[in-house]
């Protein structure tokens, strides 16, 4: 059960423990020697000198900068044995020296080669495809890309994934983004509804997010346990970042027009104080698909007091508001006649363009971050953050009603109207052919539809504000307005990190957090559309006479409410949700041989809270608190590096993880009621991972192969459909919550990438990702609608989906490519890319036993298994070929850099699908038989269209 909040960790409890570990592992583990290291570091490409670079000695206090001559010296004391060098300066890869340190020993190293880093470069153009992917789509199944974007390195896979495979929607080793974690200063920042990251609460602030580090997979991480997709973690300390400014102006076409940025970083004054700060803004009419406004800015204020020689205190505060106009999947029908920019959510309005579906996000993001050196050896970091705002999606609401009273006092409502959208299927050519025979008048009705839908086809805002005053003009309530769906979170987190040498070869890494969320979820009236007030009620409740109209009351505590502008109305409830965490890592390095293990414990507790009555779901079926859900999660992991040599390695990577379920599965219907999934249970995961890699002065290259497996897992859909073949639903018409359970998937596959340097200034590349994502057994489903009192399960109450592919973008991506850089500072990249194998998202409803039952629940009679499973086949999407291009230069100018970059993406214009979904609303046999005999169907298969060509161009100013 919920754990009452008195008896929930406190924060005092946890600094408690976190200082008592602190001090087990504060002993001196070896007596300190002088050391004094000097050497030159010289541009890889142009073999010229490079002035403050940062060089330190990883997990010390020790650290010095190159003079303007690239040389430098590095003096303190430190035990003898293996330490790391590094070497980092803003626009090189970062590179890590192995060095033996010996009782008073001068160390010289005569030549330190830097690479240049396109990344830098291409980091915009990897944020660009987080915002087209994690906010344009009208689908909660688009926002599932996973972080390994933000994590490029320099592996060849990963920035083929992060920069070219991206804009197809692939998914590295199949995975959503809710098996991702990502981090700012230590403070985990995925999201509770959802369990993704929410990318545009750090939109728009690339130049204060290059000190990242990403782990891949499950493997060590210094700051928190992992995930099956990777760990992404921002350092946003003032302090870290390097002294200097940066102005620059991007133009693009994808999903924003223009990009201002400036920035500029203090470094640490005479006075021990550090800032940084960042403004941008982003805008566009529309993006490269039709209608799809940007409205986006967005500011960074890092402050950071160094108090003490092992002290200090940094606040980070991100303010990123954001607004966007939003697409839709599209079936073929519609695309074949409107073109792959169309979207239906637009039109004018007065001249103006307004769309319907827009999605606005503000959410600050506060955090206060105390770093304490406890000794050269051990470091703890402590971080608390708020964060608070909403987000909203809006659409249009066409049920509006007006209550009626008969001469007995009995209630009835009257109004509701048919749904606006312009790709409404009766609306489209296809619905006047459905008939087996169609006659002339059809095919006439037919045509005139396409040329109206060809001709037009966008959303007619005069035509609803016309309805309203129609309306108005005869005494009813408004007909049609603007709903906003709104979630407002109150999110509190702590966490301490402490990092620990505790000898020469292991280091130990430790991490406490709790986190606390209060989320208000509710729909409000956004516009009126020119009407003045709204019968809070549901048009679509069927009441008999014994009920007095309450099924359509949205809350029976305020029966028959009139709503206006800014107003709540037809749901309102809260979610409380409490998460605690501890984790551990050991790592240990030695010459041959490298290895960790770590364990995390988590408590994780959710409980719902009506704050309205429904109608369908009266008393403490839907107000006040729900029962209380918690889940105990233990994750283990472990894994090695054998180091055959300089050049050859071997690694693996096993772990065993609990993930529970997010809020939006734990609980089924929460606009409507405080029902809970079945026998709630978090999701168990198996990782296993095993690479060779091959590092050499011309040769970069890895190839590893993979293995997840995926059980005990939980889905919850919800779609209006004509085929719940049940007794009790009048011809199968009901909107449903579809809850799957018991899901069991496996991902398997290989992953190779390697860069051949054939020059100095020339290398080629390939990329290879090749994987099959299956469903291993038949989970179990069933479906809850306001129309049965009881849930309803078909036959065995099992949907069919083993050996069937889980929709994950394309299973094979290949790629060659080179890099050239010459040593006049530009720089031109390309890569040939190949995508194969995506599927469309199938449906559950026709792979259960509805699918060959008749209404009255009995087996249909002229079922046809052959037939049948034609039906049922799972569409695979065509395979297609994306060219991309990259390029710049840059100027040094005494002590500011100038320069430029572009990118070219789907250089040929290909059009393409990058996923897609079966449409429930036709579930069953005969209706899918009477779609097949159609000449084009009503309900076909829904797709995301990717982009055709598209550029990006970036100048900026560096000083």
């Amino acid at each position: 059960m919920y754990a009452p909040a008195e008896n929930q960790l406190t924060l005092f409890t946890v600094y408690k423990n976190i200082f008592f570990i602190a001090l087990v592992f504060s002993l001196e583990t070896g007596l300190t020697q002088e050391i004094r290291i000097r050497g030159i570091i010289k541009d890889a490409t142009t073999a010229a000198a490079i002035p403050e670079v940062v060089i330190r000695i990883l997990k010390t206090d020790l650290h010095t900068s190159s003079t303007p001559t690239g040389t430098f010296e590095l003096k303190g004391k430190l035990p003898d044995g293996n330490q790391t060098l590094v070497f980092s300066k803003q626009g090189y890869l970062e590179l890590r020296l192995p060095v033996s340190l010996h009782a008073n020993q001068n160390l010289y190293l005569e030549y330190i080669p830097l690479e240049v880093d396109l990344a830098e470069a291409n980091q915009n153009l990897t944020l660009i495809s987080l915002s087209d992917m994690q906010l344009n789509g009208d689908e909660t199944a688009r926002d599932n890309v996973v972080s390994g974007l933000l994590g490029a390195t320099n592996d060849v896979f990963s920035n083929a994934a992060a920069f070219d495979f991206s804009a197809t929607f692939f998914r590295p080793r199949g995975l959503d983004s809710k098996y991702s974690r990502v981090l700012i200063n230590g403070i985990e920042l995925n999201k509770f509804n959802t369990g993704r990251p929410q990318w545009s609460n750090w939109g728009g602030l690339n130049d204060v997010m290059r000190n990242r580090e990403f782990s891949p997979g499950i493997t060590a991480n210094d700051y928190t346990f992992g995930a099956p997709a990777g760990t992404l973690h921002f350092n946003m300390q003032a302090s870290s970042y390097r002294r200097g400014g940066r102005i620059s102006y991007a133009y693009a076409n994808r999903t924003y027009t223009g990009r201002a940025m400036a920035s500029y970083t203090s470094g640490v004054t005479q006075s021990n104080w550090a800032y940084s700060v960042l403004a941008s803004r982003r805008f566009g009419q529309q993006g490269y698909v039709a209608g799809t406004l940007y409205d986006a800015n967005a500011l960074f204020i890092g402050i950071e007091k160094i108090l003490a020689e092992h002290h200090s205190l940094n606040l980070s505060l991100l303010y990123t508001p954001n607004r966007r106009g939003r697409g839709t999947a599209l079936t073929q029908e519609v695309i074949d006649l409107k073109g792959n920019k169309y979207n239906p959510n637009w039109g004018f309005q007065k001249g103006e363009l307004r769309n319907a579906r827009l999605r606005e996000i503000e959410e600050p993001l506060a955090i206060l971050t105390h770093n304490w050196k406890l000794d050269k050896e051990r470091t703890l970091t402590t971080s608390l953050a708020y964060q608070w705002g909403k987000t909203t999606n809006s659409r249009i609401d066409y049920t509006g009603s007006t209550l009626v009273l008969n001469t007995n006092g009995q209630e009835s409502f009257l109004g509701g109207a048919r749904n606006p959208a312009p790709n409404y299927y009766q609306n489209l050519p296809s619905y006047f052919l459905r008939f087996d025979n169609p006659t002339a008048a059809h095919y006439q009705q037919a045509y005139s539809a396409q040329e109206e839908f060809t001709t037009k086809g966008q959303l007619d805002w005069d035509a609803l504000y016309k309805a309203n005053q129609a309306a108005a003009t005869t005494g009813l309530n408004t007909i049609y307005a603007i709903q906003n769906d709104v979630n407002s979170d109150r999110l509190i987190q702590a966490s301490s990190i402490l990092n620990s040498s505790f000898s020469e070869h292991l280091d130990l890494d430790a991490r406490l957090s709790i986190a606390q969320l209060i989320s208000e979820n509710y729909a409000e009236i956004d516009d009126l559309l020119g009407g003045s007030v709204w019968l809070d009620i549901d048009s679509f409740a069927e009441d008999d006479n014994t009920t007095g109209g309450d099924l359509a009351q949205s809350d029976l505590q305020h029966r028959n409410r009139l709503v206006t502008e800014g107003d709540r109305y037809k749901y309102n409830y809260s979610i409380h949700a409490f998460k605690a965490s501890a984790f551990a890592q050991l790592q240990g390095t030695y010459n041959h041989f490298d290895f960790y293990t770590g364990l995390q414990l988590a408590q994780t507790n959710y409980q719902r809270e009506g704050l309205y009555e429904n109608g369908y779901y009266p008393g403490t079926q839907s107000l006040g608190k729900s029962e209380a859900v918690h889940f105990t999660t233990l994750n283990a992991k472990g894994g090695f590096t054998y180091k055959f040599n300089g050049k050859h390695f071997a690694q693996f990577n096993a772990g065993v993880l609990a993930q529970p379920p997010t809020t939006n599965t734990v609980f089924t219907n929460a606009r409507q009621n405080n029902a809970v999934i079945e026998n709630p249970s978090a999701e168990n995961i198996m990782s296993l991972d095993a690479s060779y890699i091959y590092r050499s002065s011309w040769l970069k290259a890895r190839l590893t192969g993979y293995y997840l497996d995926f059980t005990n897992g939980s889905e919850v859909s919800y779609f209006y459909t004509q085929s719940l073949q049940n007794p009790a639903i009048e011809n199968g018409n009901a909107l449903v919550q579809e809850i799957t359970t018991d899901i069991s998937r496996q991902n398997l596959g290989v992953e190779l990438g390697a860069e051949f340097k054939v020059l100095p200034t020339l290398s080629f590349k390939a990329a290879a990702a090749l994987s099959q994502n299956t469903y291993t057994n038949d989970p179990k489903v069933y479906y809850t609608t306001t129309l049965a009192d009881a849930p309803i399960a078909f036959g065995d109450g099992h949907v069919k989906l083993k050996n069937y592919h889980v929709s994950s973008g394309p299973e094979q991506a290949l790629q060659l490519g080179f890099d050239y850089r010459d040593p006049d500072f530009w720089w031109l990249g390309g890569s040939l890319n190949r995508f194969a194998n995506a599927y469309v998202d199938v449906s559950y409803l026709r792979r259960s036993a509805a699918f060959s039952s008749d209404y009255d629940g009995l087996p249909l009679n002229d079922y046809n298994p052959e037939i049948a499973a034609g039906f049922l086949q799972q569409e695979q999407l065509d395979s297609y070929y994306l060219i991309n291009l990259v390029g710049g230069k840059s100027w040094r100018i005494k002590d500011y850099t100038l320069g430029f970059f572009a990118l070219v993406n789907n250089l040929l214009n290909t059009r393409y699908k990058t996923g897609g979904f079966e449409d429930s609303r036709i579930g069953d046999y005969r209706s899918l038989q009477e779609e097949q005999n159609r000449q084009t169907p009503l309900f076909g298969n829904r797709y995301f269209l990717g982009y055709g060509t598209t550029v990006y161009a970036n100048f900026y100013i560096r000083f």
